[in-house]
């Protein structure tokens, strides 16, 4: 029986893209590798960010360009990026549905846990949440599975009580490492070939959906 919900943020509760895709070029621009405003980088929102801006630089992970573009990146989202986001349709209201249910919800994104407080507190849904858990600044956690390991034992969680919320690959396997079922939302960045392969144990197709499951 489900009694936890894990949900990520990107992509899933919020659409991030104008703060994330802006302050990647900001950083990138920054360590003199700009790219072209034509370039599509979406791809870049939900997985680990700094190994994004390597591959955009065509650097290894660890190489000391891609930590000054990651940098640059925050230098810009801090205090910008954060807000020049959106709430998707229905997410209040289901969340407060979902508590209400007596459901316990957990933040469980990639990005920075200082950043995905904040966001939560700025479009006022972290009342919802028991906890939003994140990565650390040093890239601790950024790895989905990683996380998922932390929370389930920060919070003393049995895995076969939970089920994963997300939209992208990332969310699915990293749960399913545990022992845990996924949800992917189709809305999200995650494209369908990417879902299709991925597996998760259901889709859909907006976040009230979520309501007629629980």
């Amino acid at each position: 029986m489900i009694k936890n919900i894990l949900i990520d943020l990107d992509g899933t509760l919020t659409d991030p893209k104008v703060g994330i895709t802006t302050s990647a070029r900001y950083g990138l621009a920054k360590v003199g590798h700009p790219i072209p405003d034509t370039e599509n980088i979406d791809w870049i929102i939900g997985p680990p960010l700094k190994a994004s801006l390597a591959k955009l630089l065509n650097v290894d992970v660890k190489d000391v360009l891609a930590e000054q573009a990651l940098l640059g990146y925050r230098e810009r989202f801090a205090v910008t990026g954060l807000f020049e986001n959106h709430v998707f349709d229905d997410v209040d209201a289901t969340l407060s549905a979902l508590k209400n249910k007596g459901y316990r919800l957990f933040l469980a994104t990639a990005k920075p846990e200082v950043y995905a407080r904040q966001i939560l507190e700025h479009f006022n849904l972290l009342q919802y949440f028991e906890y939003p858990y994140g990565s650390e600044l040093n890239g601790e956690r950024t790895n989905k599975g990683d996380l998922i390991a932390y929370i389930l034992e920060q919070e003393q969680l049995n895995p076969e009580e939970c089920l994963m919320v997300g939209d992208r690959e990332h969310d699915i396997f990293g749960a399913r490492k545990h022992g845990i079922e996924t949800i992917a939302v189709e809305y999200g960045y995650g494209d369908a070939a990417e879902l299709d392969a991925a597996q998760p144990k259901q889709r859909i197709a907006k976040f009230s959906d979520l309501l007629t499951i629980f």
